[in-house]
């Protein structure tokens, strides 16, 4: 039908569409959009052109093909239809076009050589597979031959013949002794090419009697020999030197024609005395750099992957002390047909045009011929909108009948070329791919890519905007690309937010919404630094990092770019590196790289290990490696090592650690055999099957190891059936109709024996079935197909090898593959506990329908709108997850006063099932938050107005606001406290009747029918009358709070102890504090009361050569602070071990200190009852909340405070602090069952234990706190 054409592979699977020069679509990977396209069928596997099986096993030659409908198969056999249902050998696979011819029950491979194409049909075309050419492989044996000994002159040069018998494929040649060594080759001596060998000059070395040379058949791995040659050299002198002469080539010119890509090897061999030097030019050019390799002592030359550039002349010259010789070998470099343009698949809509085209090159010019649905064209139905024109077809204006599968065939007389291009012509509607509301979050100034996956027959246009309603997106700032995808170059914090794809065509529109969120790049702030220490020192590596807050690093430290040793002197700190009792070997380069989700970051630095202090004269090393190994008592499975111990180098040998090579399987590597004590220098080794043993020895002392000794010599075991079999058995499906089954391989020498192979077996669980069995090769996984979802097989995985099989295996049950669950939870339950929080109850579903490993079930819920707003925002679902087969949960950090939708899912290992129906709930009224601002303006002689913003969460509806002020005296006195209702609908309020000059303090918050909210503080001063004198912090408009100004502060540090000093405007009695703390620690600050209104402080107990921040702040004029300072004590002294208890001076300092201690003691005392007690209420309330009094931490009664003079440090928790800022505390109430990552508790019917409570702020006012609880991790994606 074809002239030399067998038909290539077509590597595009049906889902990989060409997207052509005219109008031409792409079909996205979808699978749900593939099911429901018509596709004509696409080639997706099939056999190689010249397929040489195994005649022992039996054939499968492969065709499966993908299409919708499903392609049926049918075969062509030596050119006329192969009937499979008249051949009982010959089966078809289900829902496939592969063939299997049973050999192994009595049927011939030869009876089954021939051609074979396979052609996949459905509604849309059909394509044709290569013609598949099957052989069976041959390895036939050695013809009898006599063989007479070689009796050779010393000098002379003499060729060995080999002539390996004809098999299929070519055996491969090599030349060994009686023991199975090989034979060593050199200059002198080598193989060639076509397996002889050749000796350029014989020596009396080369005498012997067993030149053996093998032939190995890989196919069938099977090894022939050929009968013994013998060699016997004979002396004469002088021996006679001569000049070159060629072996092989022979004559002085010779031609080769070599196929392009392929390798080309060209051969001299040369007899002389002195042994030939080759070397090898290309007349009139140079040999092609990277693809030129010398092989065989420079005697074979080898060009890789040649082209017609590489035709030409190339010279071999032998030379030797005596004179030279050479050969020409023309090569000509010839071509198989090879693809310029290879026709590819073609999408189109109705009424369009599409054109495909076919171009390959060769040598000689391969012709082009075209074939529709696997018929020659000339002859096939004729299409009014198909135009063939040389190497391509036109089509203009297509009709869904013109879709067809085109199969284009360049040939020449050294092959050919051939593909399957189908054209479907669709009509479809615009369908967005990617999901609704995806998320992406890249780093600032890092690029952006938003993807809208897309489809439609016309090509629909895509346009993006910003926002639901934004405008269209234009301009340099945005790059639009053809697959949909926007990208935006360098995307910056405005960039974030919801973005929308609109996708249309003449039969429809369809938009999606997805969103993109900035995050701020991970940066290390203090680098690792060049260190250099001595050895057996300590050293230390910083490595601090500043991150995006909702990134969770990793910090990961390397030792030059590879794993910290496993050692237990390297210590990984939160961000840091320390390495204890350095040696030598810690040289080098660390680096610390920082991972989150998104980005990475890296630092490096260098540690220099130099020698420490001189060490004693004895000198301990490791010993000497063993020597002089010999091998005895050889048996199949044991054999005796013997060995002469080395020099112990002063420390005594420990132990002996034996290890083998296997130069069968894994030459070069060397593994553990055994150990013995160092008092013995023999051991007994035990031997495995079909191994090539050398022997090693190590010694070892308290130092380390020794060198290895040199190896011992080999001894080859013989062959056996396996011991054992593959371990880590395991039945897993991959697809919801397939069965994976895996193994681990055996290795090499625990195969026992050449031919290494498996037998699978597998059947149903629970079912009366036969096992099915399959012999496979030396791989690691077995597919089964056609399986039922997701049912239990028992499986099991025997070795054998060419001697017989391993012992009989043991059972593993395995499941084939899942399927997305089919039904949804019903009976979707919502329970609400409070504002927070809500119970969610389900029913199961059937365990038949979850179709696999039941994970557990999936809460999605998400806030509609706000009831006391009644406005929509953007929708962002939370995911719960619940192990297991629970049918309850809870939904905690949910906004008060809000309506909320959710649905549930069960969970398989496959993945999500369908969603339940939305279940719609609401969550009650909660106590709202503080008003959002608070200010008072327009001050008078008796009037302030105050201006407030409604609460930013009402949680609720607004009832009322609530205002409470009272004046404050100079000496921070309060007076009466007032209080006002105001409606709920005012935000300003005039205030009359005040006194002038007075300062007032006002607490405000609002409330609900729940209760009140937390509240707001602020405090202002009417202005003074015409005589006095207006202070210049109060302006026009809106009043100055009165602050004092704290400035120039200045420290003056010494080894334990700073003193600070500083400058103070305001007004009188203010009490001052001071507060330090460690540098760049994030720990609290700690605060010193400064006893009186003194402008400076002494720190003491500080740590000598560390660096302290330290500012000063005014107690009872809102917490104003000054700016920090930084300072750093001095080094610590070495101390000079003197006993300052018996030194004069130090007696005499402590008695006068003593006795001012004393002298202040009175006087304080005296103050204390001249100053009077006044209740802790009015002193807490000049800068408290005016309804919270402090109490006693020891017994709980309400406790006094003493005179200005004694200022004390607050306890925490006995009073608000002067900033009007509230203290948070952890709650210690916990969650269970909220999905993974909650810690809490529920009991067994779900009931929670507790109070889940988020973190709370204590509230001045009539101890009212909110009951609404901040929200948690937004989504739990993990399990319970």
């Amino acid at each position: 039908m074809m002239k030399k054409m067998s038909i290539s592979t077509s590597k595009t699977s049906l889902v990989l569409f060409l997207c052509q020069i005219i109008s031409a679509l792409d079909v996205p990977l979808d699978s749900k959009l593939l099911e429901e396209l018509s596709q004509p069928p696409t080639i997706t596997q099939q056999s190689p052109k010249d397929y040489i099986v195994d005649p022992r096993e039996n054939i499968v030659i492969q065709c499966e093909a993908k299409g919708k409908p499903p392609p049926s198969f049918s075969w062509t056999r030596n050119g006329t239809h192969f009937d499979i249902d008249k051949d009982a050998q010959v089966t078809m696979k289900p829902n496939s076009g592969t063939l299997v011819i049973n050999i192994m029950n009595g049927g011939k491979a030869e009876a089954y050589e021939g051609v074979y194409q396979c052609t996949a049909r459905n509604e849309r075309g059909a394509a044709i597979s290569n013609n598949i050419v099957v052989r069976p492989s041959r390895s036939p044996l050695w013809t009898k031959e006599k063989l007479e000994p070689n009796h050779v002159r010393e000098g002379d040069s003499l060729v060995l013949h080999c002539r390996p018998p004809v098999g299929l494929p070519p055996p491969i040649i090599f030349w060994m002794d009686n023991a199975f060594q090989r034979l060593p080759q050199s200059e002198r001596v080598s193989q060639g090419l076509n397996g002889d060998l050749y000796f350029s000059n014989v020596q009396p070395e080369d005498t012997r009697e067993d030149y053996i040379c093998y032939a190995r058949f890989n196919h069938t791995q099977t090894i022939q020999q050929k009968q013994p040659i013998s060699v016997k050299v004979f002396s004469t002198k002088p021996v006679t030197e001569r000049q070159p002469v060629l072996l092989t080539p022979t004559g002085s010119t010779s031609t080769k024609v070599e196929l392009r890509g392929n390798v080309l090897l060209l051969e001299c061999i040369a007899a002389g005395l002195p042994t030939p030097v080759i070397r090898w030019i290309k007349e009139g050019g140079e040999l092609p750099a990277n693809r030129t390799f010398f092989e065989n002592f420079k005697k074979t030359l080898k060009i890789i992957d040649v082209s017609e550039a590489d035709s030409g002349n190339y010279k071999c010259i032998a030379r030797n002390a005596l004179g030279s010789v050479h050969h020409v070998i023309s090569v000509t470099v010839k071509a198989a047909p090879y693809w310029i343009t290879a026709p590819r698949n073609l999408v189109l809509s109705p009424g369009e045009d599409g054109t495909l085209i076919c171009r390959a090159n060769g040598n000689p010019k391969p012709s082009i011929s075209w074939l529709a649905n696997g018929v020659p064209i000339a002859i096939a139905p004729e299409d009014p909108s198909r135009k063939v024109d040389g190497d391509t077809i036109i089509f203009s204006h297509v009709q869904e009948r013109s879709s067809a599968v085109y199969q284009c065939n360049a040939s020449n007389e050294y092959g050919y070329l051939l593909a399957n291009a189908f054209v479907n012509v669709l009509a479809e509607p615009p369908r967005i791919l990617t999901p609704a509301n995806k998320l992406y979050q890249v780093i600032a100034d890092s690029p952006a890519l938003l993807d809208c996956a897309y489809f439609g027959s016309p090509k629909p246009e895509i346009e993006w905007f910003k926002g639901v309603k934004g405008s269209i997106l234009r301009g340099n700032e945005y790059v639009f690309h053809d697959n949909g995808t926007l990208e935006i170059p360098v995307a910056q914090k405005n960039n974030a937010g919801t973005y929308t794809c609109v996708a249309r065509n003449k039969l429809g529109k369809i938009q999606n919404e997805v969103q993109l969120e900035i995050k701020d790049p991970t940066m290390i702030i203090k680098q690792p630094e060049y260190k250099v220490i001595q050895r057996y020192g300590q050293v230390s590596f910083e490595c601090i990092i500043k991150h995006d807050s909702t990134l969770l690093p990793t910090v990961t430290w390397l030792k030059d770019n590879d794993e910290l040793p496993d050692d237990e002197r390297f210590l990984v700190g939160k961000d840091n590196l320390t390495i204890m009792n350095v040696t030598d070997k810690d040289d080098g380069t660390y680096t610390c790289i920082v991972n989150t989700t998104l980005d990475s970051v890296s630092a490096s630095a260098v540690l220099t290990v130099v020698a420490a202090p001189p060490t004693p004269a004895i000198i301990y090393a490791r010993p000497n490696p063993p020597f002089d190994l010999e091998l005895t008592g050889q048996l199949e499975r044991s054999i005796d090592l013997s060995w002469l111990p080395g020099d112990e180098n002063n420390s005594p040998i420990t132990s002996f650690v034996i290890e083998f090579e296997d130069a069968l399987h894994e030459p070069g590597v060397w593994r553990y055999q055994t150990e013995v004590p160092g008092s013995q220098t023999t051991a007994q080794l035990k031997l495995s099957p079909y191994v090539n043993y050398s022997f090693r020895v190590i010694a070892v002392n308290r130092i380390g190891r020794s060198q290895p000794s040199e190896p011992s010599e080999q001894y080859l075991t013989k062959s056996a059936s396996p011991d054992e079999n593959p371990a880590n058995v395991q039945g897993i499906g991959s697809e919801p109709d397939n069965l994976v089954i895996t193994w681990e391989p055996l290795k090499g020498f625990q195969s026992n024996g050449p031919g290494l192979q498996y037998k699978v077996s597998w059947r149903q669980k629970d079912v009366d079935d036969e096992w099915t069995s399959v012999i496979v090769a030396n791989v690691s996984k077995y597919i089964v197909s056609g399986t039922p979802t997701f049912v239990p097989y028992e499986v099991k995985v025997q070795a054998l090898n060419d001697l017989g099989y391993a012992p009989e295996p043991s059972e593993v049950i395995g499941h084939s593959g899942e399927d997305l669950p089919m039904v949804a939870p019903g009976n979707v339950q919502v329970h609400v506990i409070n504002s927070t929080l809500a119970k969610v109850h389900w029913d199961p579903v059937p365990l038949k329908s979850v179709r696999g490993h039941l994970q557990g079930y999936k809460v999605y819920y998400w806030k509609v709108q706000s009831l006391s707003r009644r406005s929509r925002r953007h929708v962002e679902k939370k995911i719960l997850t619940f192990r297991g087969n629970k049918t309850f949960g809870m939904l905690p950090g949910l906004e008060p006063y809000s309506s909320y939708k959710l649905n549930v899912r069960v969970v398989n290992g496959k993945g999500e099932g369908p969603a339940s129906p939305d279940k719609v709930f609401k969550t009650p009224e909660g106590v709202p938050s503080s008003p959002s601002f608070l200010k008072i303006t327009n001050p008078t002689l008796d009037s302030l107005t105050l201006e407030w913003g409604s609460p930013t969460h009402p949680n609720g509806v607004l009832t009322s606001y609530t205002l409470k002020f009272q004046p404050i005296n100079n000496t921070h006195e309060l007076g009466p406290l007032v209080e006002i209702r105001i409606p709920a609908n005012e935000s300003s309020l005039i205030l009359k009747n005040l006194n002038y000059s007075t300062r007032y303090k006002f607490y405000f918050n609002a409330q609900t029918s729940v209760g009140s909210g937390s509240q707001i503080t602020e405090e202002a001063v009417t202005i003074m009358d015409e005589a006095g004198i207006l202070h210049p912090a109060v302006g026009a408009g809106k009043v100055q709070p009165l602050y004092p100004r704290i400035r120039n502060v200045t420290t003056a540090a010494a080894e334990t102890y700073a003193n600070i000093s500083w400058e103070y405007e305001g007004p009188d009695h203010a009490n001052f504090y001071v507060e330090y703390g460690v540098a760049g620690s994030k720990e609290d600050w700690k605060k010193e009361i400064v006893n009186g209104s003194r402008s400076f402080f002494v720190l003491k107990g500080l740590t000598p050569g560390t660096a302290y921040k330290v500012r000063v702040g005014a107690e009872g004029l809102s917490g104003f602070r000054s700016s920090e300072d930084v300072f750093e004590t001095g080094p610590a002294m070495a101390s000079r071990q003197v006993d300052i208890a018996t030194q004069g001076w130090f007696i005499g300092l402590m008695c006068a200190v003593a006795l001012l201690i004393l002298i202040l003691l009175i006087v304080c005392f005296i103050r204390r009852n001249k100053g009077g007690k006044y209740p802790v209420k009015e002193k807490e309330d000049a800068h408290a909340d005016p309804e919270i009094q402090p109490m006693k931490e020891d017994d709980g009664t309400f406790g006094e405070y003493s005179d200005a003079e004694d200022h004390k440090p607050l306890k925490k928790g006995s009073r608000t602090p002067s900033d009007r800022t509230v203290k948070k505390e952890d709650s210690d109430d916990s969650l269970v069952d909220y999905g993974e990552g909650v810690n809490g508790q529920f009991n067994e019917d779900g009931s929670f234990i507790g109070q889940y409570s988020g973190k709370k702020e204590k509230e001045p006012a009539e101890g009212n706190e909110s009951s609404e609880a901040p929200s948690p991790v937004n989504a739990m994606n993990s399990f319970v």
